[in-house]
Protein backbone atom coordinates (compact mmCIF):
# COMPACT_ATOMS: atom_id res chain seq x y z
CA UNK A 1 0.00 0.00 0.00
CA UNK A 2 1.43 3.14 -1.16
CA UNK A 3 1.84 6.15 1.65
CA UNK A 4 -0.88 8.72 -0.24
CA UNK A 5 -3.50 5.66 0.25
CA UNK A 6 -2.85 4.61 3.69
CA UNK A 7 -6.13 5.84 5.54
CA UNK A 8 -5.65 8.64 8.27
CA UNK A 9 -6.65 6.75 10.83
CA UNK A 10 -3.74 4.12 10.07
CA UNK A 11 -1.57 6.42 9.26
CA UNK A 12 -2.00 8.22 13.29
CA UNK A 13 -2.31 5.13 14.96
CA UNK A 14 1.45 4.40 13.80
CA UNK A 15 3.19 7.39 14.33
CA UNK A 16 1.05 7.77 17.90
CA UNK A 17 2.28 4.29 18.69
CA UNK A 18 6.09 4.56 17.63
CA UNK A 19 6.34 7.62 19.76
CA UNK A 20 4.59 6.38 22.68
CA UNK A 21 7.43 3.68 23.02
CA UNK A 22 10.16 6.29 22.42
CA UNK A 23 8.24 8.57 25.43
CA UNK A 24 9.48 5.78 27.47
CA UNK A 25 13.21 5.09 26.08
CA UNK A 26 16.45 7.24 26.80
CA UNK A 27 16.02 10.33 24.42
CA UNK A 28 20.08 9.88 23.46
CA UNK A 29 19.60 6.33 22.39
CA UNK A 30 19.85 5.53 18.51
CA UNK A 31 16.69 2.66 18.87
CA UNK A 32 14.46 5.99 20.41
CA UNK A 33 15.94 8.62 17.42
CA UNK A 34 14.69 5.34 15.03
CA UNK A 35 10.91 5.59 16.31
CA UNK A 36 11.15 9.33 16.85
CA UNK A 37 12.06 9.87 12.96
CA UNK A 38 9.61 7.33 12.06
CA UNK A 39 7.19 9.02 14.12
CA UNK A 40 8.16 12.38 12.46
CA UNK A 41 7.72 10.68 9.03
CA UNK A 42 4.40 9.48 9.37
CA UNK A 43 3.34 12.73 11.12
CA UNK A 44 4.07 15.17 8.48
CA UNK A 45 2.54 13.08 5.71
CA UNK A 46 -0.47 13.02 8.61
CA UNK A 47 -0.23 17.07 8.77
CA UNK A 48 -0.01 17.54 5.01
CA UNK A 49 -3.08 14.84 3.81
CA UNK A 50 -4.97 17.14 6.73
CA UNK A 51 -4.53 20.16 4.69
CA UNK A 52 -4.87 18.76 1.36
CA UNK A 53 -8.30 17.23 2.57
CA UNK A 54 -9.34 20.32 4.37
CA UNK A 55 -10.67 18.94 7.27
CA UNK A 56 -10.96 22.06 8.78
CA UNK A 57 -11.68 25.50 8.49
CA UNK A 58 -11.99 28.90 9.73
CA UNK A 59 -15.60 28.85 8.07
CA UNK A 60 -16.98 26.26 10.40
CA UNK A 61 -18.06 26.26 13.74
CA UNK A 62 -17.05 23.16 16.58
CA UNK A 63 -20.50 21.40 15.83
CA UNK A 64 -19.80 21.75 11.85
CA UNK A 65 -17.34 18.74 12.73
CA UNK A 66 -17.69 15.32 12.85
CA UNK A 67 -16.46 13.13 16.00
CA UNK A 68 -14.48 11.07 13.68
CA UNK A 69 -12.75 13.72 12.05
CA UNK A 70 -12.42 16.09 15.31
CA UNK A 71 -8.93 14.11 16.94
CA UNK A 72 -7.22 14.69 14.25
CA UNK A 73 -6.91 18.86 15.10
CA UNK A 74 -4.57 17.41 17.73
CA UNK A 75 -2.11 16.54 14.46
CA UNK A 76 0.07 19.78 15.19
CA UNK A 77 0.12 18.97 19.04
CA UNK A 78 1.07 15.74 18.59
CA UNK A 79 4.15 16.45 15.91
CA UNK A 80 5.02 19.81 18.06
CA UNK A 81 5.49 16.71 20.82
CA UNK A 82 7.38 14.17 19.37
CA UNK A 83 9.74 17.37 17.41
CA UNK A 84 11.04 18.02 21.41
CA UNK A 85 12.30 15.10 22.01
CA UNK A 86 14.21 14.97 18.56
CA UNK A 87 17.92 14.55 19.67
CA UNK A 88 20.54 17.40 18.71
CA UNK A 89 24.01 17.90 18.98
CA UNK A 90 24.78 20.23 17.76
CA UNK A 91 22.75 24.44 18.21
CA UNK A 92 21.78 24.39 14.76
CA UNK A 93 19.93 21.25 14.98
CA UNK A 94 18.31 21.94 18.36
CA UNK A 95 16.77 25.57 17.02
CA UNK A 96 15.97 23.80 13.87
CA UNK A 97 13.38 21.27 16.22
CA UNK A 98 12.29 24.27 18.54
CA UNK A 99 11.67 26.26 15.84
CA UNK A 100 9.26 23.69 14.11
CA UNK A 101 8.05 22.48 17.24
CA UNK A 102 7.08 26.10 17.98
CA UNK A 103 5.22 26.86 14.65
CA UNK A 104 3.49 23.49 15.39
CA UNK A 105 1.86 24.41 19.24
CA UNK A 106 0.78 28.24 17.28
CA UNK A 107 -0.92 26.56 14.76
CA UNK A 108 -2.52 24.05 17.45
CA UNK A 109 -3.46 27.19 19.31
CA UNK A 110 -5.03 28.91 16.52
CA UNK A 111 -6.84 26.11 15.95
CA UNK A 112 -8.49 25.49 19.20
CA UNK A 113 -9.26 29.51 18.99
CA UNK A 114 -10.88 29.82 15.73
CA UNK A 115 -13.10 26.74 16.88
CA UNK A 116 -13.98 28.26 20.34
CA UNK A 117 -12.59 25.03 22.23
CA UNK A 118 -11.44 26.56 24.98
CA UNK A 119 -13.76 28.30 27.65
CA UNK A 120 -12.92 32.34 28.35
CA UNK A 121 -11.56 31.76 32.15
CA UNK A 122 -9.01 29.08 30.79
CA UNK A 123 -7.89 31.53 27.98
CA UNK A 124 -7.44 34.19 30.34
CA UNK A 125 -6.21 31.34 33.03
CA UNK A 126 -3.01 30.44 31.11
CA UNK A 127 -2.64 33.59 29.48
CA UNK A 128 -0.73 34.91 32.04
CA UNK A 129 2.64 34.03 31.34
CA UNK A 130 5.06 33.75 34.39
CA UNK A 131 7.79 35.77 33.47
CA UNK A 132 5.08 38.83 33.30
CA UNK A 133 3.84 38.62 36.85
CA UNK A 134 6.71 40.69 38.74
CA UNK A 135 4.84 39.41 42.55
CA UNK A 136 5.75 35.94 43.77
CA UNK A 137 3.02 35.29 45.51
CA UNK A 138 0.76 36.11 42.43
CA UNK A 139 2.48 33.72 40.30
CA UNK A 140 2.29 31.28 42.91
CA UNK A 141 -1.67 31.69 42.78
CA UNK A 142 -1.65 31.33 38.81
CA UNK A 143 0.30 27.88 39.00
CA UNK A 144 -1.98 26.25 41.82
CA UNK A 145 -5.09 27.64 39.56
CA UNK A 146 -3.49 26.49 36.51
CA UNK A 147 -2.53 22.86 38.29
CA UNK A 148 -6.13 22.72 39.57
CA UNK A 149 -7.85 23.26 36.17
CA UNK A 150 -5.52 20.76 34.70
CA UNK A 151 -6.07 17.81 38.05
CA UNK A 152 -9.42 18.72 37.17
CA UNK A 153 -9.56 17.91 33.58
CA UNK A 154 -7.39 14.77 33.85
CA UNK A 155 -10.26 13.18 36.69
CA UNK A 156 -13.04 14.23 34.19
CA UNK A 157 -11.67 12.18 31.12
CA UNK A 158 -10.92 8.96 33.61
CA UNK A 159 -14.47 9.22 34.75
CA UNK A 160 -15.73 9.18 31.34
CA UNK A 161 -13.66 6.22 30.44
CA UNK A 162 -14.56 4.50 33.45
CA UNK A 163 -18.59 5.17 32.20
CA UNK A 164 -17.50 3.47 28.97
CA UNK A 165 -15.68 0.54 30.48
CA UNK A 166 -12.63 1.28 28.67
CA UNK A 167 -8.88 0.39 30.62
CA UNK A 168 -7.14 3.26 32.89
CA UNK A 169 -4.34 5.01 30.75
CA UNK A 170 -1.08 7.01 32.11
CA UNK A 171 -2.87 10.56 31.82
CA UNK A 172 0.68 12.14 31.03
CA UNK A 173 1.47 9.75 27.78
CA UNK A 174 -0.65 12.27 25.33
CA UNK A 175 0.15 9.55 22.49
CA UNK A 176 -1.94 6.91 24.28
CA UNK A 177 -4.56 9.36 24.96
CA UNK A 178 -5.09 10.17 21.54
CA UNK A 179 -4.88 7.14 20.05
CA UNK A 180 -7.59 5.46 22.24
CA UNK A 181 -9.50 8.20 20.78
CA UNK A 182 -9.31 7.10 17.56
CA UNK A 183 -12.19 6.32 15.32
CA UNK A 184 -12.33 2.62 14.98
CA UNK A 185 -13.88 1.27 11.48
CA UNK A 186 -15.98 -1.48 12.31
CA UNK A 187 -17.92 1.21 15.48
CA UNK A 188 -21.28 1.49 15.65
CA UNK A 189 -22.22 4.93 14.28
CA UNK A 190 -25.61 4.72 15.32
CA UNK A 191 -24.35 4.83 19.34
CA UNK A 192 -24.83 8.35 20.03
CA UNK A 193 -24.60 7.91 23.85
CA UNK A 194 -20.73 6.33 22.78
CA UNK A 195 -20.37 9.20 20.25
CA UNK A 196 -21.49 11.88 22.98
CA UNK A 197 -19.33 10.47 25.34
CA UNK A 198 -16.03 10.33 23.02
CA UNK A 199 -16.52 14.28 21.71
CA UNK A 200 -17.25 15.10 24.98
CA UNK A 201 -13.68 13.35 26.11
CA UNK A 202 -11.88 14.81 23.09
CA UNK A 203 -12.91 18.46 23.74
CA UNK A 204 -11.66 17.30 27.36
CA UNK A 205 -7.93 16.17 25.85
CA UNK A 206 -8.26 19.73 24.00
CA UNK A 207 -8.47 21.78 27.03
CA UNK A 208 -6.08 19.69 28.52
CA UNK A 209 -2.96 19.80 25.58
CA UNK A 210 -3.90 23.71 25.71
CA UNK A 211 -2.51 23.79 28.84
CA UNK A 212 0.40 22.36 28.14
CA UNK A 213 0.81 23.71 24.43
CA UNK A 214 1.60 26.98 27.26
CA UNK A 215 4.03 25.34 28.98
CA UNK A 216 5.38 24.16 25.97
CA UNK A 217 5.61 27.85 24.43
CA UNK A 218 7.15 29.90 27.44
CA UNK A 219 10.00 26.83 28.16
CA UNK A 220 10.38 26.99 24.52
CA UNK A 221 11.03 31.27 24.31
CA UNK A 222 13.53 30.65 27.17
CA UNK A 223 15.38 28.11 25.48
CA UNK A 224 15.73 30.54 22.36
CA UNK A 225 16.89 33.07 24.14
CA UNK A 226 19.58 31.42 25.86
CA UNK A 227 20.92 29.46 22.61
CA UNK A 228 20.65 33.27 20.91
CA UNK A 229 22.99 34.47 23.96
CA UNK A 230 25.16 31.50 23.99
CA UNK A 231 28.93 32.37 22.10
CA UNK A 232 29.39 30.67 19.47
CA UNK A 233 30.66 27.10 18.91
CA UNK A 234 34.38 26.61 18.27
CA UNK A 235 34.93 23.90 15.25
CA UNK A 236 37.46 21.23 15.75
CA UNK A 237 39.47 22.80 13.24
CA UNK A 238 39.11 25.91 15.31
CA UNK A 239 41.39 24.23 18.05
CA UNK A 240 44.61 23.96 16.87
CA UNK A 241 44.89 27.44 14.82
CA UNK A 242 44.20 28.80 18.14
CA UNK A 243 46.68 26.62 20.07
CA UNK A 244 49.13 27.72 17.55
CA UNK A 245 48.73 31.30 18.22
CA UNK A 246 48.65 31.18 21.96
CA UNK A 247 52.17 29.34 21.52
CA UNK A 248 53.73 32.45 19.40
CA UNK A 249 53.17 34.83 22.01
CA UNK A 250 54.63 32.80 24.48
CA UNK A 251 58.56 33.64 26.08
CA UNK A 252 58.97 30.04 27.20
CA UNK A 253 59.59 26.61 24.91
CA UNK A 254 56.16 25.05 23.98
CA UNK A 255 55.52 22.24 26.72
CA UNK A 256 54.43 19.77 24.82
CA UNK A 257 57.28 17.35 26.22
CA UNK A 258 56.37 18.00 29.74
CA UNK A 259 52.49 17.20 29.42
CA UNK A 260 53.33 13.73 27.31
CA UNK A 261 56.26 12.55 29.92
CA UNK A 262 58.65 11.33 27.13
CA UNK A 263 62.00 12.55 26.58
CA UNK A 264 65.51 12.31 28.43
CA UNK A 265 64.94 13.70 32.54
CA UNK A 266 68.60 15.26 32.48
CA UNK A 267 70.52 16.75 29.65
CA UNK A 268 74.24 16.51 29.57
CA UNK A 269 75.33 19.23 31.42
CA UNK A 270 72.71 17.57 34.41
CA UNK A 271 70.10 20.32 34.02
CA UNK A 272 66.16 18.98 34.63
CA UNK A 273 64.41 18.25 31.21
CA UNK A 274 60.69 17.92 32.69
CA UNK A 275 59.84 17.88 36.20
CA UNK A 276 59.97 14.81 38.11
CA UNK A 277 58.91 13.39 41.57
CA UNK A 278 61.31 11.98 44.61
CA UNK A 279 60.72 9.03 46.11
CA UNK A 280 61.87 6.59 48.74
CA UNK A 281 63.33 3.33 47.00
CA UNK A 282 61.59 0.67 49.03
CA UNK A 283 58.09 -0.17 47.88
CA UNK A 284 56.88 0.12 51.26
CA UNK A 285 57.90 3.13 52.30
CA UNK A 286 56.20 4.69 49.34
CA UNK A 287 53.16 2.68 50.21
CA UNK A 288 52.85 4.09 54.01
CA UNK A 289 53.62 7.63 52.88
CA UNK A 290 51.05 7.03 50.42
CA UNK A 291 48.65 6.49 53.07
CA UNK A 292 49.45 9.43 55.13
CA UNK A 293 48.37 11.87 52.23
CA UNK A 294 44.59 11.21 52.30
CA UNK A 295 43.50 11.24 55.85
CA UNK A 296 41.12 13.22 58.69
CA UNK A 297 41.12 16.91 58.47
CA UNK A 298 40.97 16.76 62.42
CA UNK A 299 42.30 14.97 65.38
CA UNK A 300 40.58 11.58 65.87
CA UNK A 301 39.91 10.71 69.76
CA UNK A 302 42.39 8.33 70.62
CA UNK A 303 40.41 6.37 74.12
CA UNK A 304 36.54 5.87 74.55
CA UNK A 305 34.77 7.85 76.59
CA UNK A 306 34.57 5.66 79.76
CA UNK A 307 38.48 5.33 79.10
CA UNK A 308 38.83 9.03 79.45
CA UNK A 309 36.86 8.96 82.56
CA UNK A 310 39.01 6.35 84.61
CA UNK A 311 42.18 8.38 83.24
CA UNK A 312 40.65 11.23 84.78
CA UNK A 313 39.80 10.05 88.23
CA UNK A 314 43.35 8.39 88.07
CA UNK A 315 44.61 11.43 88.06
CA UNK A 316 42.13 12.71 90.80
CA UNK A 317 40.16 15.86 88.32
CA UNK A 318 37.05 14.07 89.57
CA UNK A 319 35.84 14.42 93.20
CA UNK A 320 33.49 11.80 94.33
CA UNK A 321 30.74 12.38 97.21
CA UNK A 322 31.43 10.05 99.87
CA UNK A 323 28.53 10.15 101.77
CA UNK A 324 27.69 8.28 105.62
CA UNK A 325 26.31 4.65 104.43
CA UNK A 326 23.03 5.40 106.12
CA UNK A 327 22.26 8.45 103.94
CA UNK A 328 23.30 6.46 100.88
CA UNK A 329 21.21 4.02 101.57
CA UNK A 330 17.99 5.89 101.99
CA UNK A 331 19.20 7.33 98.89
CA UNK A 332 19.13 4.10 96.95
CA UNK A 333 15.74 3.26 98.69
CA UNK A 334 14.06 6.29 97.73
CA UNK A 335 15.50 5.45 93.93
CA UNK A 336 14.14 1.43 94.18
CA UNK A 337 10.89 2.19 95.45
CA UNK A 338 9.97 4.77 92.15
CA UNK A 339 9.78 1.51 89.93
CA UNK A 340 6.10 0.96 90.92
CA UNK A 341 4.15 -1.89 89.71
CA UNK A 342 7.10 -4.04 90.21
CA UNK A 343 7.69 -6.57 92.88
CA UNK A 344 11.29 -5.22 93.71
CA UNK A 345 9.85 -1.79 93.61
CA UNK A 346 6.83 -2.72 95.98
CA UNK A 347 9.50 -4.30 98.62
CA UNK A 348 11.73 -0.99 98.45
CA UNK A 349 8.70 0.57 99.05
CA UNK A 350 7.77 -1.08 102.22
CA UNK A 351 11.35 -1.38 103.11
CA UNK A 352 11.44 2.51 102.57
CA UNK A 353 8.19 3.11 104.61
CA UNK A 354 9.53 0.88 107.81
CA UNK A 355 12.66 3.10 107.59
CA UNK A 356 10.76 6.48 107.59
CA UNK A 357 8.72 5.14 110.52
CA UNK A 358 11.47 4.10 112.49
CA UNK A 359 13.23 7.14 112.17
CA UNK A 360 9.77 9.60 113.00
CA UNK A 361 10.13 7.20 115.93
CA UNK A 362 13.37 7.77 116.80
CA UNK A 363 12.84 11.93 116.25
CA UNK A 364 9.55 11.57 118.80
CA UNK A 365 11.64 10.03 121.44
CA UNK A 366 14.60 12.42 120.96
CA UNK A 367 13.59 15.81 119.83
CA UNK A 368 15.84 18.58 119.04
CA UNK A 369 18.14 19.66 121.99
CA UNK A 370 17.05 17.31 124.32
CA UNK A 371 20.14 15.62 124.71
CA UNK A 372 22.22 18.63 126.22
CA UNK A 373 20.76 19.98 129.26
CA UNK A 374 24.12 20.99 131.47
CA UNK A 375 24.45 24.45 129.85
CA UNK A 376 20.97 25.84 130.17
CA UNK A 377 20.99 28.94 132.31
Amino acid sequence: MSEPSIPLQTLFSRALQAASKASSLPTIEDETQELVNSALADLSLLVSRIQALSLFSTNETLEDVSTRDLIYMAGPFVFAEVELSARAFDRQTRLAHLNRAQAYLKAFSSLLKDYAVLPEEERKLYGQKSPGIADPAKRREVKIAQFKNEKEIKNRITALRARRGQPELDMSNTFDLVGSLLPIVSANDDDDDNEDATRETTILLFRLQWAQTSAHLESISQELELLANAPPEETRNDQPRQQLADDTWKLDAPTNSLLNQQGPLLDVSGKPMRPFTILPAGAGERARMQLEVFQSDHRLPTMGIDEYLEEERRRGNIISLNLPTHQRKKEQLALDAEFDGTHDGEEKAEEKRLEDERWARFADANPRGAGNTMNRG
